[in-house]
Formats: C-alpha cells, structure tokens, sequence
C-alpha cells in the first residue's frame, strides 16, 4: 500500500503521524511511503531522517494526496484539506466528528473511508489509540492549571502545592478515565487537595485504592459538583463518551458561584467540552475570561510537546496501521473488532451511530460495507 504523511497546519500543531522508526516498519514490509517535507520538523525528525530509513519525501500535500492510498494524520483535516482527499481515500487521523458538523459533512461528500483513531475500541471498553494523547493531556492540564493560577496571569495567585504552613491548591478533576488519573497523579505529586469525581462506583474504588492520601473520590452528580466548584481552585474536565458530545457538567450558571481568578481546564473540549462556556482554543491564544474565570481550552494541548506525543501515538497507531496497509480496510476491519469501531464514515455513509445521532444524519450499519 501506499502511505501519506502531509505536514500538519492545524494551529501550533507540530506532532506528525509517523515517525522515522515507524515508516520503516512500513518499509520493512514492501509498502511504500510518502511524507510531506519538514513534516517532522516540529517534532525533532528532518527529512534526511525520513530519507534514511527509506521514506521517498514530497514537497506538498497536494503531492502526497494525490498519490497516497492511506492518508496518516494527526489532526482531523481542516477546511483547505477537504478538497485535497479523494474518493476510497482511506484517512486515519483523529476526526472528532461529533464536535463539528461541517466537517462532517466535508468528508461525507469526499466518498473517502475514515477511520478515527478515537473511536477505535477494545472489547474491555478502552480506547488504544486515545489513551496515549489523553495520557499527555490529562499530565499537561496539570502543568498548565498551575500556569495560569499565577496572578499575572489572572489566575487566583496560589501555589498549587501550598508552602509549610499555607493550605495547597483545592483541585476538582470531572472524570476518573485516563485523562482524569494522569492529571491526578500529577496534581497529588505537586502536592494539591484533590477529589476526582465519576458516576462508576467501580472506577472510584480503583482509584480510591491506587491514588496518594491527598486524592480523595467522590460520586460525580450535579448537587455535588455545586458545591464543590465553590471551594476549587482549579477544575479539570476529562469526561469523555466514546464518539459523542461530552455531557456539560459545569454551567454557565456555576461561574458565577465560583471564586474570581479560578482556572477552567477542559480536555474534551475536542469532543464538545464538558465545560458549557469552553469554546475551543489554540496554543497561541490559549485563554479567555467570563465571570473572572480564566478558561483553558486549548483543542490540541498534546501538540505543546510535539516529541513526546509522536513517540507515544505512534508507538499506539502502528500495529493497526500495519494491520490496514497489509490486509486493506476491508480486510483488515472485518478481521479486528477495534478497527471496525473506528469506522465512522465511508463512501458518503456514516457508519457510527453516536456521530449519526449527533447531527440527525442518515445511519448505515457498517457491516454492510465488510461483508
């Protein structure tokens, strides 16, 4: 098969979709691979890497569209790509349909297959090729929290982890998922008062067990949640539902019970937010303010650390990548269950019913393209 890696424009996005080490692997197995130039750049690979282990670069994306049978990303494609992807086009990237409807619509009329890598699952329920963004987001919402608590920053002016004698950081985290462990555990370890909030009692007895003395759980209903966005001074929103719009735990109403300077950090502001007044934002302008709450929401916050987040996702998208260029999509989807949840729209059709439900669309059950 032939494989694409176009250079991402999206925002201060530096990850790309395969690093050197992966494209061999590629290479290694007779397919060939195409990757824009400086693609790699952002994220400390140059072309003369690629060149090496055997990548043939290109010097546009038109280039690599045109010729590449799999299209690799990283982001989902934005408004000066939809023409650029063809018809049986595979592309496997993040898509994050139910968030945004035009581009749903965009890739329904390309005819192209795409295969999102967030709703590719296991039968445990977890979700492979979300878990590696989702762990660097959730261990950066903590790292940026702290940020922007900094006065200058309108934050309220506290130390996340207090001093001997001065109280910690109140901090509340919406959701005991990845996103909702990993910022835990770096909040404890910078030694904040934390509560993790979830409906799974199951999830908040793990974590109960495995979590420090500074992290306590709690049932996550909205009685709750008012109350304690009262008395925190940072929030994180990690709720997710594969596929869907995340459900809105903070209202537009709670802002103004909170105290003046508190900081919002919502991660699923890709899938929507779960934060009702988060609106997704970039690197470049990462913040803004209602109600003297300074909200966070940047939608590609893994692209901040562009190294560590290529290694990761690559080192999670590959064997299933491997798996589609061996076998084909079809194949290769009838024949494993993950990749056949992260089937969300092929020819025109879309085959995922919470993307479907999401915008009152036409649904087609994907087994009538696998059979």
């Amino acid at each position: 098969m032939i494989i694409g890696v176009p250079k991402e424009i999206k925002n201060n996005e530096n990850r790309v979709a395969l690093t050197p080490a992966g494209a061999q692997e590629f290479i290694r197995r007779g397919h060939t691979v195409y990757v824009q130039s400086k693609a790699g750049e952002g994220s400390g690979f140059s072309d003369q890497e690629y060149v090496g282990a055997g990548v043939r670069i290109l010097p546009q994306a038109e280039d690599v569209f045109s010729i590449a049978e799999m299209i690799m990303k990283v982001k989902e494609p934005i408004e000066q790509e939809y023409a650029l992807i063809k018809k049986d086009q595979l592309v496997f990237t993040y898509f994050h349909f139910a968030s945004y409807e035009p581009l749903t619509h965009a890739m329904i009329k390309t005819g192209a297959v795409c295969l999102a890598y967030e709703t590719v699952e296991r039968t445990d329920g977890s979700l492979p090729l979300l878990v590696p963004m989702s762990e660097v987001a959730g261990r950066m919402s903590i790292q940026e929290g702290a940020k922007y608590l900094e006065k200058p920053l309108k934050g309220r002016g506290i130390l996340l982890g207090g001093v001997p004698g001065v109280m910690p950081a109140k901090v509340l985290i919406l959701g005991g998922g990845v996103v909702g462990t990993n910022a835990a555990k770096m909040a404890a370890g910078m030694g904040a008062d934390v509560i993790i909030t979830d409906v799974n009692i199951n999830r908040l007895r793990y974590l109960d067990d495995v979590m420090p003395k500074n992290v306590r759980t709690m049932v996550s209903n909205d009685y709750a949640l008012r109350e304690l966005v009262k008395t925190s001074d940072l929030i994180i929103g990690g709720v997710l539902i594969p596929g869907a719009k995340a459900p809105k735990l903070i209202t537009r109403d709670m802002l103004k019970t909170m105290r003046p300077g508190t900081v919002l950090v919502d991660v699923a502001v890709d899938q929507g937010g779960c934060i009702e007044t988060c609106k997704p934002t970039t690197h470049e302008n990462p913040t803004f303010i209602i109600d003297d709450v300074v909200h966070y929401c940047v939608a590609n916050m893994p692209g901040a650390v562009p190294y560590t987040s290529t290694l990761a996702l690559t080192n999670a998208t590959l064997p299933y990548a491997i798996k589609l260029a061996t076998q084909g999509w079809k194949k290769a989807c009838a024949e494993n269950a993950d990749l056949k949840k992260g089937l969300n729209v092929i020819n025109g059709k879309v085959v995922y019913k919470a993307v479907a439900d999401a915008f009152n669309l036409p649904f087609v059950d994907v087994k009538e393209f696998l059979n």
